[in-house]
């Protein structure tokens, strides 16, 4: 039986929701915009109206703001985008329990069981987007295909409020024409490879052969000539499917440039509070770290290494990642921002090869220190503890956790 993929795409989704729970703002061209003085100064969503002048997504404010003189920027609000993303996977529930999300606005559906008593993909597709727009006052594109490359594709192809139907049996003269950067798996750098070949459109991929692309881009290359000729089978999950959690980071730009080591190694030892508590929910430890700097000059490296044993203590993480840091940066420039991964994940009950290099016994010590402090956050907040040197930090952004639950149970 021929499966039939829904992909539903929220339309301008910050923007909308913006809109939605500040109805005075429909009007005016508006745009979602981090925050200036963090340095996070740059546009995250638009809606249709600000979009007609031209504004774009990941530009400047100040960039905005001359193509649109009345432009309006609002801050962001994820925990209201949260719910109302929350809202729309109920609906999409209703259909099928197989409703797989792709990122916090999209989310595929396969529907092929429910066609049998709801009838056609199409017909489902328009009663959720009725659904999405009465219920919650949103508008989706939805894409109804054969696979999910194509439905995705499809709900790209007509915007707002809008559904698409890419069938089997025409899908080559629907979109073989399309630019290749329309298909699913085509970024920026793919783009300009591909066009270096003289491959323009999805066609071209489609026509060229295979081992082509498997000797210039490998793997990648090989699935997206799938994807040109419509052999895509990869499978919509389940919505209680569970996500292996490969590595867990934290980043962070700060207000001002860092200058010196002392610097970073606060922000460090800041971010790795929030991977060790990631590690500590997820049940991992960490084998290996990974280190992203970027300086004021927008320039990033990435270095990464095994460390000894493995570990959830933020303290260790943070210590091994600071080592690789000073290890590897030169300090041509000041540091913009920085980011701590912790990766090649193991569960809790991975048992350690010993190393003699290692004192074991400090390193218990300080996990249990770690688990003690962790426990502490649980129960009375994430402020309630922290390290002196955190303390009055001007350069790192303020905590947004301002609720700090007391012992008696009473927030403040």
């Amino acid at each position: 039986m021929e499966r039939t993929i829904l992909h539903c795409d929220m339309n301008n989704f910050y923007a909308s929701v913006e809109c939605f729970l500040n109805p005075k703002l429909k009007p005016y061209p508006v745009a979602v915009c981090g925050s200036a003085e963090e340095r996070h100064g740059i546009v995250l969503a638009k809606n249709y109206k600000a979009k007609a002048f031209g504004v774009s997504t990941g530009e400047a404010i100040w960039q905005a703001k001359q193509k649109c003189k009345d432009l309006v920027v609002v801050p962001p609000h994820y925990e209201e985008y949260m719910k109302f993303s929350k809202a729309a996977r109920e609906i999409y529930e209703d259909y099928t329990d197989q409703v797989e999300a792709f990122g916090m606005d999209e989310c595929w559906l396969d529907v092929t069981g429910s066609t049998m008593v709801m009838g056609s993909g199409e017909k489902i597709a328009n009663e959720i987007r009725e659904r999405i727009k009465f219920e919650l006052g949103l508008t989706i594109s939805a894409g109804v295909s054969f696979n999910k490359v194509f439905s995705k594709l499809g709900s790209d192809m007509k915007k707002p409020d809008a559904v698409t139907c890419i069938p089997k049996e025409h899908f080559k003269e629907m979109i073989w024409k399309l630019p290749a950067s329309e298909m699913l798996g085509v970024g920026r750098a793919t783009e300009k490879k591909l066009s270096s070949f003289g491959i323009r459109t999805i066609g071209d991929i489609a026509n060229w052969p295979v081992d082509f692309f498997t000797r210039k881009l490998g793997k990648c290359g090989t699935d997206l000539w799938r994807f040109a000729n419509g052999l895509d089978q990869s499978k919509v999950a389940c919505v209680d499917a569970e996500v292996p959690v490969k590595s867990v980071g934290h980043g962070i730009t700060t207000l001002q440039d860092l200058e010196d080591s002392a610097e970073v190694w606060k922000v460090m030892l800041a971010l790795c509070q929030e991977i060790g508590h990631k590690l500590y929910t997820y049940n991992k430890k960490a084998t290996g770290i990974a280190i992203d700097i970027r300086d004021n000059t927008l320039y990033t490296k990435q270095w990464q290494r095994g460390i000894p044993v493995s570990t959830q203590s933020p303290s260790l993480i943070a210590r091994e990642a600071f080592d690789l840091f000073q290890a590897r940066y030169e300090w041509k420039n000041p540091i913009r921002s920085l980011t701590v991964r912790a990766i090649n994940l193991v569960s809790t009950d991975f048992a350690d090869q010993l190393n003699i290099f290692c004192d074991a016994e400090q390193m218990d010590r300080q996990e249990r220190l770690d688990h003690v402090i962790e426990d502490i956050r649980r129960r009375f907040g994430k402020s309630i503890i922290c390290n002196a040197c955190l303390l009055n930090n001007p350069k790192m952004p303020p905590d947004c956790e301002t609720k700090v639950i007391m012992p008696t149970g009473v927030p403040t």
